[in-house]
């Protein structure tokens, strides 16, 4: 099944989707912390720690992060759950140059690893893991069906799978609210800050057409977890899922 934000690409210059998300996240990756932690107001923080929470009653020991970009959860997750080891992959490079050195300034570079992979086709054997974790990244999947499945496989049985991802509000007035701020002040500060016009319009559409709640937790099912379910964060801009294999 092709979903909607699967179409939307960042640059519409006529190469596959992962190609031009790989290209972006480069273009922005010097700008990306600052652009992040500003245009949530710091709130990303606290939605990374209740998802670390998720997963901690179940004290796994060999963790993979996708679409890692600068460590952030990566990092989070050493220092909060003591894993015996964290891969992060992305395809981008730019991001991991900028995790690997804030990793390093964090003293895990014995626990947290980086590597370049897409994850519709990873490298590592099934059953390897036992856990995942992803933030603000599924929407830029070019065949989300196909990465959930790729986790899913390579997460042990009864592995876990805690995922962040933005989301639009669906109550009044934060629905508005959010559509007003997310249609103007975002998309123009991303602009001004990371010099790429067109990232921070990406970023909205997809949002906006990525599904969400039921219908995500419904996805997770089909790609073969047992267990699914969600929580909105912030008012519904952010949305906390965990699933189980």
């Amino acid at each position: 099944m092709t979903y909607k934000q699967e179409r939307i690409t960042p640059y519409g210059n006529g190469q596959e989707k992962s190609k031009q998300v790989e290209t972006m996240f480069d273009n922005i990756a010097h700008s990306y912390d600052q652009l992040n932690h500003r245009l949530s107001f710091g709130i990303d923080y606290m939605w990374r720690k209740t998802a670390i929470k998720q997963l901690a009653p179940y004290k796994p020991k060999a963790m993979l992060d996708i679409a890692t970009g600068t460590g952030d959860f990566a990092i989070m997750a050493a220092k909060k759950l003591r894993p015996r080891q964290v891969v992060g992959i992305d395809i981008s490079e730019g991001m991991m140059r900028i995790g690997a050195e804030k990793m390093k300034a964090a003293g895990l570079d014995g626990i947290i690893s980086f590597k370049k992979e897409d994850c519709e086709h990873m490298s590592y054997a099934d059953n390897t893991f036992d856990a995942i974790t992803t933030a603000f990244g599924i929407r830029n999947f070019q065949n989300l069906d196909a990465c959930l499945k790729e986790m899913c496989r390579v997460l042990k049985p009864g592995g876990k799978l805690s995922i962040l991802e933005l989301s639009c509000p669906i109550h009044f007035p934060m629905k508005q609210l959010f559509w007003i701020y997310s249609h103007t002040l975002l998309p123009l500060y991303g602009k001004l800050i990371s010099k790429d016009n067109e990232a921070y319009k990406y970023l909205i559409s997809t949002i906006e057409s990525f599904p969400q709640g039921e219908e995500m937790t419904g996805i997770f099912k089909k790609a073969g977890f047992s267990e699914a379910r969600f929580k909105r964060l912030t008012f519904g801009i952010c949305t906390c899922y965990f699933a189980i294999k």
